[in-house]
């Protein structure tokens, strides 16, 4: 990614492994798309952006589940961390075995929680920078704004603030400990994205909005997946 210029027209020219293997491929759906639904770049935007989104959900999904199991296991490494207080070598070394041979009687990975962030990223960041960057969008309009220009309404950008802001509400915390981390986010973050939404694009608002509307709708999916792991476990006490 060093040496290129995150700014610049995206093409089939575009140099580097960053522009060429991730935000090119991006930017051409979206212009395949955007022919698709009769150039309106607008329609192009939201359909893309859901359908990474849905893609990957599932990494989301497993994620959650991984963040679930570990919580369920808090109380174990406690104890083993009580057991073994000790900082030397051999004591460190008996407490990453016993740890190790905890995740697997549970069958838990706790690597399996990063690596579904690890994936995300980039491809949430290609799709950004080809909203961006692909010219072919800045020269068209959506609804009430022109998506190379800033909305003049900051319709969008409210938009992006509500929407980020009712999905941190419903995320799920699993510990009383995470709610008021969640409860501060859902204030400082939307209070970001309308800043940030109200100095981009309107096609960059508009990617915003729409990833918000669907982290909605992932938050309450992800509710129901924490109240059916806790009804089972009801169940099973």
């Amino acid at each position: 990614m060093s040496g290129c210029n995150r700014n610049a027209p995206i093409d089939e020219h575009s140099q580097g492994i960053w522009d060429h293997y991730f935000v090119y491929p991006m930017s051409k759906l979206l212009l395949i798309l955007g022919h698709f639904f009769g150039n309106n770049y607008g329609i192009a935007i939201i359909v893309l952006t859901l359908i990474v989104r849905v893609c990957l959900l599932p990494l989301i999904i497993k994620q959650f589940k991984t963040s679930i199991a570990m919580q369920k296991l808090r109380p174990e490494l406690q104890k083993l961390q009580e057991k073994y207080k000790g900082t030397d070598l051999e004591t460190q070394r008996k407490l990453q075995q016993e740890m190790m041979q905890l995740y697997q009687k549970h069958g838990v990975n706790p690597a399996s929680g990063c690596l579904p962030v690890l994936i995300q990223m980039p491809i949430f960041m290609a799709l950004y920078y080809a909203i961006l960057r692909t010219q072919e969008i800045k020269l068209h309009s959506f609804l009430w704004v022109q998506l190379g220009h800033r909305d003049p309404y900051f319709i969008l950008p409210i938009l992006a603030s509500l929407t980020t802001f009712i999905s941190l509400r419903l995320s799920p915390s699993m510990t009383e400990e995470q709610m008021p981390q969640i409860a501060m986010m859902s204030y400082i973050m939307p209070i970001m994205i309308f800043i940030g939404a109200s100095s981009v694009p309107s096609a960059l608002s508009l990617y915003w909005v729409v990833g918000g509307c669907f982290s909605i709708a992932q938050s309450l999916i992800l509710r129901v997946q924490l109240k059916a792991v806790k009804a089972a476990e009801n169940r099973r006490a």
